[in-house]
């Protein structure tokens, strides 16, 4: 995230939830949650792959979140190799 986002987290913590500008977030009615779904994370299993050293560098310089990444774009790979 970029810095400026950061510097600002102690002025957002420090609003009262009165001072929070909530105009453009609707209100959430009971129609809502009657077509909510409750949607669990498929669990993750652990594999030690081997990859190219310059690949993994370029997807950690991207920053936390590298390994998501990676099963991301191995995801889309399998649903077009399907749909194929």
């Amino acid at each position: 995230m970029k810095k400026k986002y950061y510097s600002d987290l102690p002025r957002i913590r420090s609003l009262k939830d009165e001072e929070i500008d909530t105009s453009d977030v609707p209100e959430l009615d009971a129609s809502f949650f009657e077509n909510a779904v409750v949607f669990l994370p498929r669990p993750k299993a652990t594999v030690c792959i081997r990859l190219d050293q310059d690949v993994l560098e370029w997807f950690k310089s991207r920053g936390k979140g590298y390994q998501t990444r990676i099963n991301a774009l191995l995801r889309a790979y399998m649903e077009a190799q399907r749909n194929a």
